[in-house]
């Protein structure tokens, strides 16, 4: 079976590397080709995941190619990777929002959706070729973000796709840790949209010890989503990337005065580079852990094994609503504990309460215009999408930042 990761060049693929490795025999791949049009880091990574998958025994072949037709030809699995402008671009998308007193993030607001301006129309052009050429039935996993929206992107252009993120399998680490149990033994009540999730409910034995867990260690899940214990008092823990809807003006005065987010990756990125090029590396070295993608293999081959398996085991993952959330369009994407088998059926979870329910369905719509603002351009599309986002929401702001997004971002918009 062929696997091809696209954005294989990416400093996150030895990461990757290291879940093919210890299960490409369970998952039956004998091929991995990462497909990247930056030849030169192809050069430094292919080499290197070929020394970790062999050094866990794996006899797959590994290659690398610019050429996507010919990476994805005949892969049962096309796993999507990308960052459309580099590092350069994210720093960019980090910025201009702050310019108007607006958190700059590459997932939300108006950096995340300078992020899926770009991203959403190569996402799908590489979609139509897996289409056209890769295995009958093959799945396109998303791990691109803006997750959620990227992968509403492909699934309304008919792609078999579904998208991953590695929130939840950070939290049921860390809330393994803390009730001295393994990992598999803890399922968890994911539910809301991607990076815009709480969890309801912790299982352990079919039963919910959320509430003795936060009874017990309140204050360190606290410290560990950078949140008051205060805002998850109703008993539904956050992601950490709540803290830019409950923190926003904290977080915009730290983030105008500290290096950002996309320049200290870029520091690390540069020292990973140097440590890539090191020919006996045959393992991710430990800075990996920094730049972040915590239990990314972990969460992709767990995915892969139940795609292509169809084993009915629960993961965190990127689906249509499909009724799910009754508040929500059936069309719109969600994140959610799903039973991944011959069908992905969201799990049973604890509902969220209204408070969520409110920021979902105002983050769901603003996703919603911001797909057709990626699939068609336009500066009004662009200019609708940001008034409806909770992080904007005022004509004056809107109508800034869509200049400051267009002017940023315009080599990477045709339209513009």
């Amino acid at each position: 079976m062929k696997i091809a990761v696209v954005g294989g060049g990416s400093t996150y693929t030895p990461e990757l590397a290291e879940g093919f490795g210890a299960s490409a025999a369970a998952l039956g791949i004998d091929e991995v080709v990462l497909v990247d049009p930056a030849v030169d880091k192809l050069k430094v990574i292919g080499p290197l995941v070929r020394r970790i998958m062999r050094r866990h025994g794996s006899g797959a072949r590994v290659e690398w190619t610019a050429d996507l037709d010919r990476g994805v030809e005949g892969a049962a699995l096309v796993l999507l990777q990308l960052r459309v402008g580099g590092q350069r671009a994210r720093i960019a998308d980090e910025a201009f929002p702050l310019e108007c007193g607006c958190v700059g993030q590459e997932t939300t607001g108006a950096g995340g959706l300078a992020k899926a301006l770009r991203t959403i129309p190569v996402a799908l052009r590489i979609a139509d070729r897996v289409r056209e050429l890769a295995a009958p039935d093959a799945w396109i996993v998303d791990f691109t973000n803006p997750v959620g929206m990227v992968t509403r992107a492909l699934l309304d252009a008919g792609h078999r796709a579904i998208g991953l993120c590695n929130v939840a399998i950070g939290f049921q680490r860390r809330f393994a840790a803390l009730l001295g149990r393994a990992p598999g033994e803890v399922v968890l009540d994911h539910v809301g949209l991607n990076h815009l999730t709480w969890e309801t409910g912790v299982r352990v034995d079919g039963r919910d010890v959320l509430p003795d867990l936060l009874a017990a260690h309140r204050e360190t899940v606290a410290e560990e989503v950078d949140l008051p214990a205060a805002v998850f008092a109703d008993g539904r823990v956050p992601s950490y990337y709540l803290r830019y809807f409950y923190a926003h003006d904290q977080e915009v005065a730290h983030l105008r005065t500290a290096p950002s987010r996309g320049q200290e990756v870029a520091r690390i990125e540069a020292e990973l580079w140097r440590i890539y090029e090191d020919d006996t590396l045959d393992r991710k070295p430990d800075l990996l852990s920094r730049r972040g993608g915590a239990y990314y293999s972990e969460a992709a081959v767990a995915l892969m094994r139940s795609l292509l398996a169809q084993d009915g085991a629960v993961h965190a993952v990127n689906v249509r609503n499909r009724g799910f959330l009754p508040y929500l369009p059936d069309e719109a994407v969600i994140e959610v504990s799903a039973r991944v088998g011959a069908a992905i059926t969201p799990v049973d979870a604890a509902p969220l309460g209204a408070r969520q329910r409110g920021l979902v369905s105002a983050v769901s719509a603003y996703e919603e215009l911001g797909v057709q603002a990626a699939v068609h351009g336009g500066e009004r599309r662009v200019y609708e999408a940001l008034l409806a986002h909770p992080l904007v929401g005022q004509h004056d702001l809107a109508e800034g930042l869509t200049a400051r997004l267009i002017a940023s971002g315009r080599d990477h918009l045709p339209w513009a």
